[in-house]
């Protein structure tokens, strides 16, 4: 699976480490920044990169980090077509699999830790949506974002 990773500058180490624990999972990261924590990146313009490189499959699914992972989410979520949860445990990341059919996660730099933020992806990347009735409800969100974006 191809995997987009994209942070602000506030990430770009953890960024790194979970982009090379992916890859030892035998997962194809692709980096869309940021790259140098001396100047400033904003995450909205991150979270735009990645959603948008899932909409033009580029990429499978995403994983977007900020300072705490609400912003950089806000902003993937306002590209059509995406879900982007923000988790900072792992329960929450296997739930919005499970559940939300959601094609990115999100966490924040300031707020989980390097092994809290393995266990998120692996959570997230070893669950399978379940289909069935949470078909409906994910049906349902997308029936509201057409309506509000005409």
């Amino acid at each position: 699976m191809k995997v987009g990773f994209g942070c602000d500058h506030t990430a770009i180490d953890l960024k790194k480490e979970l982009m090379e624990y992916m890859t030892e999972k035998g997962y194809e990261c692709v980096d869309y920044g940021a790259y140098d924590a001396s100047v400033r990146v904003d995450y909205p313009d991150q979270g735009q990169k990645v959603a948008e490189a899932i909409i033009a499959g580029e990429v499978e699914k995403g994983v977007l980090i900020c300072g705490t992972g609400i912003g950089i989410s806000l902003a993937a979520n306002k590209v059509p077509g995406i879900r982007a949860a923000v988790c900072s445990e792992p329960y929450s990341a296997m739930m919005t699999a499970k559940h939300n059919a959601s094609q990115i996660i999100a966490f924040g730099a300031r707020v989980v830790g390097n092994e809290m933020a393995k266990m998120i992806l692996d959570s997230f990347f070893n669950t399978p949506f379940e289909g069935g009735r949470h078909a409906e409800r994910v049906q349902k969100i997308i029936e509201i974002e057409k309506k509000y974006n005409k």
